[in-house]
């Protein structure tokens, strides 16, 4: 089974850890962020707007303004982040006339959704976060971020 991120989870998640970097989680403009991740600056601004309805962002306006954290990064889980854009991971349904064979398979593939459910509410911004800083540490304290 290979699972992928689609462009709109992917670049999410990577303005969300982006945003999790700044010091003091303070705002970030969308063009700041899109040239640190190498994002085309207008799709990352329409993401920017989904993940604030759902409340996982704030934007301030003015010229120190920008996006920020609108929840501390371990309140942030990868699964909201997915979520917040639209991002669905669906099993596999049988059909009602399905032989027994489709049906057992039918309710492994919703054992496993349920599995991965869980796995991707479980992972936070913070983890994330670390796991960057890892990164970081171990390429010396020069390397930027890019996730």
């Amino acid at each position: 089974m290979k699972l992928k991120l689609t462009t709109r989870g992917h670049y999410s998640v990577k303005a969300l850890l982006d945003l999790s970097l700044q010091p003091n989680f303070g705002p970030a403009s969308v063009n700041a962020i899109a040239t640190r991740q190498t994002l085309p600056a207008p799709y990352l601004e329409k993401l920017l707007i989904d993940l604030r309805r759902a409340g996982l962002v704030r934007s301030t306006r003015g010229p120190q303004g920008g996006y920020q954290l609108a929840k501390n990064p371990s309140q942030i889980s990868l699964g909201a982040i997915l979520e917040a854009v639209g991002e669905s991971i669906e099993p596999w349904v049988a059909e009602p006339d399905a032989q027994a064979e489709d049906w057992v398979t039918a309710n492994l593939w919703q054992r496993l959704h349920q599995k991965l459910q869980e796995a991707l509410h479980s992972i936070s911004l913070e983890d994330l976060y670390f796991d960057a800083r890892s990164w970081q540490a171990a390429q010396g304290s020069e390397a930027s971020f890019v996730v």
